[in-house]
């Protein structure tokens, strides 16, 4: 039995490295292919190569914008709880460790066996939304319905479910994301589908493709800003600028500095924030070009053998080449959706309490409005040019701000405060077994 769970324990830790999964696809498949040996070592080792550097990019913009929620909530006042997956995912893994990891097991291969018998062809790539997706869904259903019952049928059904969002909302995704990339070589594979798709949709109906964010025409003398990346190096600094002045009279050069994590001069920091942010969105773009290089032709050896004509679900910023000016669009238009949502739940909050009608209160989470308001924008401009990234970024923000309040309080009626999810799939997916087991009583 130990070398049972062993064997698990290695397999699962395999498969929350996306960059280790993918590499073992890629070889498979360029194996199937009967590849040279030479051709499948390289082809292998370069798609881990591009995941590692795709992850080392996302950590990049992580760290360069995780200041900037501090700074604004105390150069604005702002205050409320933020939408972080890891407190929920902390707490549960310490009430049921193994069963979340049966049950991010049995889901992959839940996944592979409905991506064979269904329509539905895809493969979910993404391990680390795969286990956020397992421990939402053990978290909720074994601290509510199957409490103190059968940890057997908690690990059947959360696996289920689990297994049939990682078909389902790639499947959702697939008609918009052949608009994106102009093929159908991959889909999305995160969980902010809901708002990719409610992008997509929307922008056909309010715009046009032609009159695109990558078109945007800047007067001569911001001539500069053509480049994507100088551009959002550039509106970062300014973002930066404008709430480090907004924090320093409330908190002084000293809190300042402590946000910053250093005693540099507050508009050196600025400066230099907001470039790495640039920085880290151009260590992404490479990423993403070494991945799709190699992912895609093994894939197709890996889908022959295994699962029939089967498409890779890709994480998020695999879309980020194909509207750089979009990500931007998206990501700043989410910003002001959020602080929309985060004014409708503070109007609807009782005094003195710490619920209200929307939920609880929702601070904005940089992260996510970079990285699914971000692509909510690529899947806007693709159908309905700037107008859909606008609304699709600006949708983002609101949506997901208000499911994250909605979160907050079903999360906390199950004894763990302070605790929501924030990507909009686990907020669907959540309010709907929150709704199941009772929680919203």
């Amino acid at each position: 039995m130990d070398f049972l769970k062993a064997i698990l324990d290695v397999l699962v830790q395999i498969m929350s490295k996306p960059s280790i999964l993918v590499g073992l696809i890629a070889m498979i498949g360029l194996i199937s292919l009967k590849k040279p040996f030479e051709i499948v070592v390289s082809g292998t080792v370069k798609t881990i190569i591009g995941f590692l550097i795709l992850s080392g990019g996302a950590n990049i913009v992580i760290g360069a914008i995780t200041p900037l929620g501090s700074l604004m909530q105390q150069g604005f006042g702002l205050q409320g709880a933020l939408p972080v997956n890891e407190v929920f995912t902390a707490k549960a893994q310490e009430l049921y460790g193994t069963q979340i990891s049966l049950v991010f097991f049995f889901a992959f291969l839940i996944n592979l066996l409905l991506a064979r018998i269904t329509p539905m062809k895809y493969v979910f790539l993404t391990g680390h939304h795969t286990l956020f997706a397992s421990v939402l869904v053990t978290g909720i259903l074994g601290l509510t319905i199957f409490k103190g019952g059968s940890e057997v049928a908690l690990i059947a059904v959360a696996a289920i479910i689990v297994g049939f969002m990682m078909v389902f909302f790639p499947w959702l995704s697939a008609p918009f994301m052949e608009k994106v990339i102009g093929s159908k070589d991959f889909v999305m594979g995160h969980f902010g589908t809901t708002n990719y798709v409610l992008s997509g949709w929307l922008g056909e109906k309010i715009g046009d493709p032609k009159e695109s964010t990558e078109n945007i025409k800047f007067p001569s003398w911001i001539g500069f800003m053509r480049e994507p990346l100088i551009a959002m190096g550039s509106v970062m600094f300014i973002i930066y600028l404008i709430s480090t002045i907004a924090a320093l009279g409330a908190v002084g050069v000293e809190g300042v500095g402590k946000d910053f994590g250093n005693t540099d001069a507050w508009w050196l920091n600025a400066f230099i924030q907001g470039l790495t942010f640039a920085g880290g969105v151009g260590v992404i773009l490479l990423g993403v070009r070494m991945i799709l290089a190699d992912i895609v032709p093994a894939f197709r050896g890996f889908a022959e053998k295994i699962v029939p004509n089967a498409t890779p679900a890709l994480d998020c910023p695999v879309v980020f080449p194909y509207g750089q000016n979009a990500v931007l669009v998206g990501y700043l238009t989410s910003i002001v959706g959020g602080i929309v949502a985060l004014g409708l739940q503070l109007a609807t909050l009782p005094a003195g309490s710490s619920m209200g009608l929307l939920g609880g209160v929702i601070l904005p989470s940089m992260i996510i409005h970079f990285f699914v308001g971000g692509t909510s924008g690529v899947y806007g401009n693709a159908t309905g040019g700037w107008k859909g990234a606008v609304l699709g970024g600006f949708l983002t923000g609101l949506l997901f701000t208000l499911l994250a309040g909605t979160s907050l309080r079903a999360i906390s009626a199950i004894g763990i405060p302070n605790s929501c999810f924030g990507d909009t799939d686990f907020g669907v997916v959540g309010s709907i077994l929150a709704f199941v087991s009772g929680l919203f009583k």
